[in-house]
């Protein structure tokens, strides 16, 4: 499996649209995006506070309930447990899969979430390893990125800005650290929620094993009504589905 540890996908996010900056601690490693007009010298700092005590909070449950790290069917939260692992559980039961997968996702949202109730941005991205929270005014144009494909950031949807806040999360077995079943190079789900979209992208990669397997993935996203719009992607074969419209990248970003 291909590892990209540069992250080289951030790149088509830097627009002079926004303020950008980056925190890492431990594993989490964000890049967050907020309108020029909005940003305040602050927020990294705050952001960079907020996600330590998230970590540290998280890290605390996960050393009473080890389980709830490695299971890989629907697994649920402690009583008491912090409400974010709470959430991880609730979304996953629709997946059907282990509530790590949404951790991404929930982070992602969680802080992004926080930065705007703070500051009162106006637009803010949070990037969390692939997976996108986006309270956007504007509407964006966010490319697939899909490792070894010919089609890797050549195709990728236009979102509406009045559909947001929106959860946009890439799964895929061929890029990254992350468990997956599948050997897919991508697939993309967008959801209103950030932690159901990381969750049922990990749910639909580990699906795809070769190019046969993108029809019947599509059709069963297609009956899933959380589902706001999918993109899967394994060589050379890809399957669209949703509301929003395709987007065409005629060169990398």
């Amino acid at each position: 499996m291909i590892e990209y540890k540069n992250r080289t996908y951030r790149e088509h996010l830097q627009k002079e649209r926004w303020y950008s900056f980056t925190v890492a601690y431990k594993e989490t490693d964000l890049w967050i995006g907020i309108d020029q007009a909005s940003f305040q010298e602050s927020i990294p700092t705050f952001t960079e506070s907020r996600i330590r005590t998230l970590r540290e909070y998280m890290d605390a449950y996960l050393q009473n309930d080890p389980d709830y790290a490695t299971s890989l069917v629907s697994y649920e939260a402690q009583p008491g447990a912090p409400t974010i692992f709470q959430e991880m559980s609730e979304v996953a039961r629709k997946s059907g899969i282990g509530p790590m997968s949404a951790v991404a996702g929930a982070v992602a949202s969680r802080i992004g979430q926080e930065i705007k109730e703070k500051y009162g941005v106006r637009e803010i991205i949070v990037e969390n390893g692939g997976d996108i929270y986006a309270d956007i005014q504007e509407n964006i144009d966010i490319a697939v990125f899909a490792g070894p494909s010919p089609l890797s950031e050549k195709v990728g949807f236009t979102l509406w800005a009045d559909h947001a806040p929106l959860g946009i999360c890439t799964s895929s077995g061929t890029v990254g650290p992350s468990l997956s079943f599948g050997k897919a190079d991508a697939v993309m789900i967008i959801c209103k929620n950030c932690a159901l979209a990381d969750t049922y992208a990990t749910a639909f990669a580990n699906e795809i094993k070769t190019t046969d397997d993108i029809a019947p993935c599509i059709e069963k996203i297609g009956k899933t009504k959380d589902i706001l719009a999918a993109i899967c992607i394994k060589d050379d074969k890809i399957g669209i589905h949703g509301i929003f419209d395709l987007k065409l990248f005629h060169s990398k970003l």
